[in-house]
């Protein structure tokens, strides 16, 4: 038994009456929902194109770079090694600057890549 007595519970929810800017927002919100259900649907099947157009791709591109990698022609992985090289002399050389840091490692691995490609180097060179 209880000492004390306990009060009554009689509580009851009052909700605040919602102001003019609330009222506006929810007839626009009302009128712009057909609208907002016609886009969601639109992006869902880009998406799904999306989805499976990029994994068709990506399985060709792949299988192409695996069979690359697995028969390259002659001299490929050291020409490799040269222009990854002369990428991280750009990276030691690029102390300071961000524009720095994004120029010469760059320039420094188009230069390599142009020596020993010097005539697909001359196509990237015309077309731009």
């Amino acid at each position: 038994l209880s000492l004390y007595s306990s009060p009554a519970c009689e509580t009851k929810y009052v909700e605040n009456p919602q102001t003019q800017l609330e009222e506006g927002v929810s007839r626009l919100r009302h009128i712009m929902e057909p609208y907002t259900a016609w886009c969601q649907q639109m992006l869902s099947l880009t998406l799904e194109a999306r989805v499976s157009l990029s994994s068709a791709l990506c399985s060709d591109f792949f299988s192409e770079g695996c069979e690359f990698l697995q028969n390259p022609p002659a001299g490929f992985y050291p020409r490799l090694g040269v222009i990854g090289f002369a990428g991280i002399v750009g990276l030691f050389l690029a102390r300071g600057s961000k524009i720095k840091k994004l120029v010469y490692p760059a320039g420094l691995m188009g230069i390599g890549a142009s020596v020993y490609y010097p005539q697909q180097a001359v196509a990237i060179a015309k077309v731009s």
